[in-house]
């Protein structure tokens, strides 16, 4: 399939019937694409199916009827030109393992996930181009920005980034999502728009920790821009693209997700802040908070790659070895006194 010659996405599967998942799916349904969305629990689909409205995840959005909910991947993925993929991070190569079989060659494979792999350190597209190999001749993307599943459900103004190697691939994802309400730009930086989205979940939780301790808001625009110089240095590092992280992937998606109320990884750290434990602010929420597994393989991945990142470290200990916060916080103040911009990386 050539690439440039790709004017109109006929069938786009959505795999993944979570909050985010089902909102990106109205989204196209809305729109009048034809759109499938699968889930992996039966009784959930068929809720969803039945009444038209994910209950569980998304109340209240009501879902037009030209959106079909499956349950067999093998249908739901059979003849889609792209392949939404919404599962969250720690059960995405178990799901994409079941589905690669039934793939088309030449499909659109986009990852809407923000996390990266517990053990590998790989992030999605990474694991999903690992496990086709080179023969399977898929393209692998990502979509991700400041928003919020509730917001682009309700038809409220968002804009967003989608990046593939192939900029033809990700000017004709661009093309599927555009509407009056929602607005996609293209990117070729696929590694440093999922750095972005994973680490945006680390420092949201970090920042939730600071708001929980009564901390006023300049230290939330001091954390927030501290935290963008560490991602940006991990990005750099894996030779992302150093402005990606000042675009709407980077600096729109980590600011909303540092304060937005809607924001599950901030809510982790407020819970934490309020000196609650882990597993009671995990088990007071009904929806995944990515940030929590994602601060253990970013943690991981810091260290493999060499690059100093405190907030990450800091944020690793309170929610792996038990770190109060206070004395986190004082740490990250209590060490060598440095210039701004002595480790942040240069532009080529």
């Amino acid at each position: 399939m050539d690439l440039e010659k790709i004017k109109k996405i006929k069938k786009t599967a959505v795999i993944g019937a979570g909050r985010w998942g089902t909102a990106l799916a109205k989204l196209l349904a809305d729109k009048g694409e034809e759109v499938v969305l699968w889930g992996h629990r039966p009784e959930h689909v068929e809720q969803i199916r039945r009444e038209r409205e994910n209950r569980q995840y998304l109340a209240g959005a009501i879902l037009p009827e030209n959106l079909l909910l499956e349950q067999d991947l093998n249908v739901a993925v059979k003849g889609a030109q792209c392949v939404l993929m919404v599962v969250p991070s720690h059960g995405y190569r178990e799901v994409f393992i079941r589905l690669l079989p039934f793939l088309a060659p030449n499909t659109l494979l986009v990852s809407a996930v923000k996390g990266i792999e517990v053990g590998t350190r790989q992030t999605m597209t990474q694991l999903m181009a690992r496990e086709a190999g080179s023969s399977a001749h898929l393209y692998f993307g990502v979509l991700s920005g400041p928003s919020f599943a509730r917001e682009v459900a309700d038809h409220q103004p968002t804009a967003v980034t989608v990046s593939f190697a192939d900029l033809p691939a990700a000017r004709a994802i661009q093309h599927l999502f555009a509407t009056d309400y929602f607005r996609a730009y293209t990117s070729t930086d696929v590694i440093g728009l999922e750095i972005s989205a994973a680490m945006k979940n680390v420092i949201a939780i970090a920042a939730g920790i600071c708001d929980g301790l009564g901390f006023g808001l300049h230290t939330r625009a001091a954390l927030i821009t501290r935290g963008l110089a560490e991602i940006t240095r991990m990005g750099v590092a894996m030779g992302a693209d150093p402005f990606t992280f000042s675009g709407l992937g980077g600096l729109g998606d980590l600011v909303l997700t540092c304060t937005g109320n809607l924001s599950r990884n901030r809510t982790v750290g407020l819970k934490l802040g309020e000196g609650k434990s882990l597993s009671t602010a995990l088990g007071e929420m009904t929806m995944v908070a990515e940030g929590v597994k994602t601060t253990k393989s970013c943690y991981n991945l810091a260290e493999g790659l060499g690059v100093e990142m405190p907030i990450l470290e800091q944020t690793y200990q309170v929610l792996y070895e038990g770190k109060d916060c206070r004395q986190a916080v004082q740490e990250l103040f209590q060490r060598d006194l440095k210039e701004e911009f002595d480790q942040m990386p240069a532009t080529s």
